[in-house]
């Protein structure tokens, strides 16, 4: 016979209790198993006539220069400093939520003086314990673990982002450094043409108005150089921000470096590897998680407990030496919450939704950064190969109209005019070579190159 009646009821009354909790479970569409499908239903994207197979995003560009600064942008950028810590913080997070999974130990050691009487001291044990009957400590393990791996995923894309940062800004210097040699020998030459046209005004050859219109163009570019190294000077600010340091100066080539294409393969392969479009994913899943979580404290729960315990006149006889030993068993399940639970489940199945809505606007930003990207650098090769041709014509014009403006036949206006388009293409082509180099980066960022690891990852 028994000597627990209430223990055989026990089975009963779980079955029951999870019986109506079960029946409030969700029934939300796997959007997962959808965020796969919608990633793997892509269509290819266009082609380009070339490229090149990289693994890596600092591949594209080989310069030992450049590398170093990727490395000090790494080590000393703020931002990325902060994008770090936020995962270690969720990885002792997660390690705290794994701990809830095993028994927790307590000890205790008291002492009580009451009037007349002597000293007692009091020493404990406890053991206490949650059964996870539904895995629901299990869930939320798995949901602290999964926002591990998305924060991990989100810091992967923050670093790669930075150096596809650091090496646009480094082709910024070299195109802005150009310019201001550009503007340099158009002030050159502006000012010589001053010189040349006053010596003849003063030998009676040319009239005050040629003169003024020299003074005014040479003035004209005077100003834009100065504008232009000033912006030299502040994007060498903007670098040095992204590498973490508060002043210095950075070498500057003289020539752009050779930056390959990179090769756009097929979608769904290409797109595992963007890193922002894991941690969307992850998202999804650590949502998942949690709903189910959120649906398992509608169900019962057991607590066990153990404990030994001590009294003696003395310390040392309270260290455990004859204890007095309980055990307690406790079962709980909430009867009436107002709808709290029932309205924190659904709130966690919408939360679920929204992380799948996300998944699926980063998965078509995506799609669209490589599509801008092919397509830019279709268009930039086929404006550079225009300006090139404009350019070489621009220059026969300029040695045409010289020798005219000598002989009489222009005027110098006419020359001016023809000075000032050639050194306009001439800044236009070398803008168009940073932007086609600079789209390259990005084409290989939104193909999810990454960059290499090293021991700091």
């Amino acid at each position: 016979m028994c000597r627990f009646p209430c223990l055989k009821a026990l089975p009963i009354v779980l079955f029951w209790l999870a019986a109506a909790g079960c029946s409030s479970f969700s029934t939300s569409p796997d959007y997962l198993a959808q965020a796969d499908s919608d990633r793997q239903n892509l269509v290819s994207w266009s082609e380009l006539d070339e490229g090149s197979e990289t693994a890596y995003l600092d591949d594209l560009v080989n310069s030992d220069a450049l590398s170093a600064l990727i490395a000090e942008a790494r080590e000393a950028n703020p931002d990325l400093g902060q994008t770090l810590l936020s995962l270690e913080i969720l990885q002792a997070q997660y390690r705290a939520t794994r701990a809830d999974q095993l028994p927790e130990i307590d000890a205790g050691f008291g002492a009580n003086k009451t009037e007349d009487l002597d000293t007692s001291y009091t020493g404990s044990i406890s053991v206490s314990w949650e059964l996870d009957l539904w895995a629901k400590i299990s869930d939320e393990a798995s949901a602290a673990e999964s926002d591990v791996a998305e924060q991990l995923a989100l810091y992967q894309a923050a670093r790669d982002t930075l150096a596809a940062e650091v090496m646009q800004g480094w082709l910024k210097l070299v195109n802005l450094n150009r310019s201001v040699a550009i503007a340099e020998q158009r002030v050159e030459l502006l000012e010589k043409n001053e010189q040349w046209i006053l010596q003849r005004y003063r030998s009676g050859l040319g009239d005050l108005e040629d003169l003024d219109s020299a003074q005014s163009s040479a003035a004209s570019a005077r100003a834009t150089l100065f504008a232009t190294q000033e912006s030299l000077q502040q994007q060498q600010r903007a670098l040095n921000l992204l590498l973490g340091r508060s002043y210095g100066s950075t070498a500057i080539a003289a020539d752009y470096p050779q930056v390959l294409l990179p090769l756009a393969g097929l979608a769904d392969q290409t797109l595992q590897r963007r890193p922002d479009l894991k941690a969307a994913y992850l998202a999804i899943e650590a949502s998942d998680f949690r709903t189910s979580v959120a649906y398992k404290e509608m169900l019962p729960s057991i607590n066990l407990g153990a404990a030994l315990s001590d009294t003696g006149t003395s310390p040392g006889e309270a260290l455990l030496k004859n204890p007095v030993w309980s055990l307690l068993g406790q079962l709980t399940a909430p009867l009436f919450r107002g709808g709290e639970l029932k309205a924190s489940a659904e709130a966690a199945e919408l939360t679920t939704a929204r992380s799948y809505q996300a998944y699926r606007e980063t998965l078509l930003n995506a799609v669209q950064e490589v599509e801008n990207a092919i397509g830019q650098e279709s268009s930039l090769a086929k404006q550079q190969q225009q300006i090139d041709s404009a350019l070489l014509s621009a220059r026969r014009n300029y040695e045409q109209y010289q020798q005219k403006y000598r002989n009489g036949l222009v005027s110098v206006l006419d020359l001016l005019e023809v000075q000032r388009q050639t050194f306009d293409l001439e800044s236009q082509l070398n803008d168009l070579i940073y932007e086609r180099l600079s789209n390259r980066i990005t084409l290989g960022l939104a193909l999810g190159l990454g960059i290499k690891e090293t021991d700091q990852s």
